[in-house]
């Protein structure tokens, strides 16, 4: 059964090409909001929290601070209101869901850029 669902997504479901990102990696994801007729193209600019799940249904969530309020955002990505992605900062972090980074404030919030 799993791989029949995986064979329906690969044939059907439309494939866009987003760079690579992690946890920790700070970037801006443009997406496109609809009100009535009227479309117009949003961004959303924070840090990466987590990565979760594998092809089609793979769902990343990004954290922002919005004033002293940390709003956060789970995007799809086989989303088709996703426009683009951009990678801003690649960030150094040891996990895969840093569920920590929510706690944080001021400069212990920072996360160091990875070297290249």
């Amino acid at each position: 059964m799993e791989s029949l669902v995986k064979f329906v997504q690969d044939e059907f479901v439309p494939k866009k090409e987003f760079p690579k990102f992690g946890a920790g990696d700070s970037i801006t994801v443009y997406y496109e909001i609809r009100e009535g007729e009227k479309k117009r193209t949003q961004f959303f600019k924070g840090t990466v929290i987590q990565v979760k799940g594998t092809g089609s249904s793979q769902t990343f969530t990004i954290r922002k601070m919005s004033g002293t309020i940390g709003v956060e955002r789970i995007f799809p990505i086989n989303l088709p209101a996703l426009q683009k992605i951009e990678v801003n900062k690649v960030g150094s972090v040891r996990r895969k869901r840093i569920y920590y980074f929510r706690g944080l404030t001021g400069k212990k919030a920072r996360i160091r850029e990875k070297r290249s």
